[in-house]
């Protein structure tokens, strides 16, 4: 069976606003159906788990959700609406977009993405981590896809 790379950037929303929750919710549901390539894990402890927690959603519940449910993305997001205690006010999305748009990598994961890729790390090469785990992704596709 082949694997799929998650494409989606933790830089894109849905309908809520919320960044990384499109690419949270494919990388989960590929991991349900055995279709996530190798290295990635469904419901990791960065990205993923800032997403929940600022959200206020369970882990269980929402992987459980997906893999029960193959929800589309509007219907993920329409069941977060109605989970008890969800934080889905503007304040909320903001802070959590904020400290995703916001995080950088340590020096030795910016350097071998950036090495990985063939790009000096100069000033001219990006520090946030959005933009090297689309670095990082864009590579593990070509490698897996179209090398």
């Amino acid at each position: 069976m082949n694997t799929i790379v998650p494409l989606i950037s933790s830089g894109v929303a849905g309908p809520l606003g919320v960044l990384h929750l499109p690419r949270f919710w494919l990388k989960v549901s590929l991991e349900c159906h055995g279709k996530l390539a190798s290295g990635y894990p469904g419901c990791g402890k960065g990205y993923d788990q800032m997403v929940l927690d600022a959200l206020g959603l369970k882990r269980e519940e929402v992987i459980e959700f997906i893999k029960s449910h193959r929800p589309t993305y509007p219907q993920f997001e329409a069941w977060i609406t109605k989970q008890p205690g969800a934080k889905l006010d503007k304040l909320s999305i903001d802070k959590l977009n904020s400290a995703i748009r916001g995080y950088i990598h340590d020096d030795q994961t910016r350097k071998g993405i950036l090495s990985a890729n063939g790009i000096p790390d100069d000033s001219r090469a990006f520090r946030d981590a959005v933009n090297l785990n689309n670095l990082d992704d864009w590579k593990e596709f070509h490698e897996a896809e179209l090398k």
